[in-house]
């Protein structure tokens, strides 16, 4: 991969070598010097430099975080007061003297509290309660992305013992990454956001900085402990782990980690609604969707799919798009449609259904689904036998064959997007917007009403198969106009579906009844773009471009498919070249192995999705 300037910007190809600090001898470390390395290593990870200072509550939160300590608000609020201004890496040091880290036994003592069955799992109802509703309290997505942990959760429960496990194993992780990234040399800390070179040895046995004087009052005070804490205990462990984790996937060398997506406890008491809906691939490679409006009247755990929806009638033959990845992004609308937030998408997987679980609050959202686009292209070999639509009996009356039949039969079942068996105006239009640019008003449907087959006001799947024998006999027989609606649905002239795949979206609710409708079908919006590039950016592994620090590509990996958003931070646009010849058994969107993609200056683009 490699960077070429704009037509404003001008990068050099030599790689600036900083200074490498001075060689030390190997002497056995002392007790003191292990306790500053480890201080050293944690600071570094939050800063790009143990000069800098903390600014924030959340800084310092996430500081002591990766120095393996488990901070709760009030053990932050004991260090960071209202008159707290900042505080610089020796007052760190002096903090994590005082708050030792979290040992296995105690925290198993605390889970041991709510286990009132005492064989080792916690009702997830249970720990819902107890995180969220009083005192301090986790937020839902945190206490969601604990329960959607596949290894500790099962059956509605959540397993304490294997997550302590799990927690010092990450903990001990966390310290060894933090370790080995202080110790890699300059040029691969220029791959790190900590990419800043100190002159000073990285062994420095006594830091002599002057503490600030609010933190040199404070070591004459008593200090609080949280050991007969419970809630203090739990919530800051179970926030930690997820910190934790987080940061083991980003410092680790390939691993995004993902569960396996597994059904609710009791979802078969949940409300349920579905809507279907389709990829359609578009002349310039472009490909356009549905998008939906879905309402939450009170707060409710959610369940969340989309899979490719299978028309294969024949056992054992499933329909050939159901390779296709499909995923769902979920933001809330916040006082308008303009002001998104992305709240979540399905990144949980079993076979072809993705999905995620989770509490929602009321309110509408918005659903955008999306594909990568590696398994929905234009077919490269075109088809030269064309299949017959229609034909003539002796008597000259016009018929629709068989093959085209069943194959406006899949279309229906396509576009019945609520899948009542029924067209309502709103679905036929979709339809008709997809193949001829236009709607059908009130009027046109009356007299649709009057001349075709139709239930409740909706045509029938046979009032859809009149309706197109009437335009091939409007045509006399010419099948011209009947083509351009196949094609424009994805099917090739062998009456095969190959640039178009349909899906299926399903949204359990465990307190409501929620509410989803089709409101648009267009092509990836910048809604869209932007939560794709904000969910890799927040859950992604990022490094700095060799030589151009202001440039950072950004990578998410799940088990079947890669996407990368490549950040430009500079003043000037960049064009990046990227050669993916020596890739493996994996598939690109752009399908060449050699290309480039410009980056506007102070933006994000996603350059680059893969499947394996």
């Amino acid at each position: 991969m490699a960077i070429s300037p704009g037509s404003d910007a001008a990068f050099s190809s030599q790689k600036s070598t900083p200074s490498e600090s001075p060689q030390t001898k190997k002497f056995p470390q002392t007790e003191e010097e292990i306790f500053y390395m480890n201080c050293r290593a944690a600071y570094l990870t939050v800063f790009k430099s143990s000069l800098e200072n903390i600014v924030s509550k959340d800084q310092l939160y996430l500081a002591l975080q990766h120095a393996g300590r488990n901070p709760s608000q009030k053990t932050i609020n004991k260090y960071w007061t209202p008159q707290t201004a900042k505080l610089n890496f020796d007052d760190f040091c002096i903090i994590l003297r005082k708050e030792k880290p979290t040992s296995k036994a105690e925290l198993l003592k605390s889970f041991k509290q709510l286990d009132v069955h005492d064989d080792g799992y916690i009702l997830h109802t249970d720990l819902y309660k107890f995180l969220t509703e009083r005192g301090e309290t986790m937020t839902r997505e945190e206490v969601n992305a604990i329960i959607n942990l596949v290894d500790v959760n099962a059956d509605g429960k959540f397993d304490y013992i294997k997550f302590c496990k799990l927690y010092m194993t990450t903990n001990e992780q966390c310290l060894k990454t933090t370790l080995e990234k202080l110790e890699v040399d300059s040029k691969l800390r220029r791959h790190q956001f900590g990419n800043h070179v100190e002159g000073s040895s990285e062994r420095d046995p006594s830091p002599v900085r002057k503490p600030s004087p609010r933190i040199i009052r404070k070591t004459d005070q008593k200090t609080f402990s949280n050991k007969g804490d419970t809630r203090s205990s739990l919530l800051s462990a179970t926030r930690k782990f997820k910190t934790s984790l987080s940061f083991t996937i980003t410092m680790g060398a390939n691993s995004n980690q993902n569960s396996k997506l597994t059904e609710p406890n009791l979802i078969k008491d949940w409300q349920c609604m579905q809507s279907k809906g389709c990829f359609f691939l578009e002349e310039d490679g472009e490909i356009v969707s549905h998008q939906y409006r879905m309402q939450i009247a009170q707060r409710s755990m959610v369940y969340l799919t989309i899979k490719p929806l299978n028309l294969s009638q024949v056992e054992g033959k499933p329909s050939p798009w159901l390779s296709v990845d499909t995923a769902l992004y979920i933001l809330k609308e916040n006082e308008s449609q303009a002001n998104l937030q992305l709240v979540c998408f399905t990144e949980l997987r079993n076979r072809e259904v993705f999905g995620w679980t989770g509490e929602l609050g009321p309110g509408i959202y918005w659903l955008f689904p999306s594909t990568t686009g590696c398994r929905l292209k234009k077919e490269v070999k075109p088809v030269t036998d064309e299949a017959q639509l229609v034909y003539r009996d002796e008597t000259g009356e016009l018929f629709l064959t068989k093959e085209f039949r069943s194959t406006l039969s899949d279309i229906f079942e396509v576009i019945d997007l609520d899948g009542n068996g029924l067209l309502s105006l709103e679905e036929y239009n979709f339809f008709e917007l997809r193949t001829s640019g236009e709607k059908c008003d009130e009027d046109a449907w009356a007299v649709c009403r009057e001349n075709f087959d139709t239930k409740k006001n909706e045509l029938t799947r046979q009032g859809f198969m009149d309706l197109n024998l009437m335009e091939a006999n409007d045509r006399e027989g010419d099948p011209c106009d009947l083509w351009v609606t196949l094609h424009s649905m994805g099917y090739n002239k062998a009456l095969e579906l190959t640039e178009a795949c349909p899906f299926v979206i399903d949204i359990y609710a465990e307190k409501c009844k929620p509410k989803i409708k089709a409101v648009h079908m267009e092509a990836c919006s910048r809604q869209l773009e932007k939560a794709i590039c904000k969910s890799v950016l927040s859950k992604g592994d990022p490094k700095v471009m060799d030589g151009y620090e202001n440039i950072i590509v950004h990578t998410y990996s799940c088990d079947t498919w890669i996407t990368s958003v490549v950040e430009n931070k500079s003043d000037e646009k960049v064009i990046i070249h990227i050669n993916n010849e020596l890739s493996k058994n994996c598939i690109n969107n752009r399908g060449l192995n050699i290309f480039a993609v410009e980056v506007a200056p102070k933006s994000t683009m996603v350059k680059y999705e893969a499947e394996t």
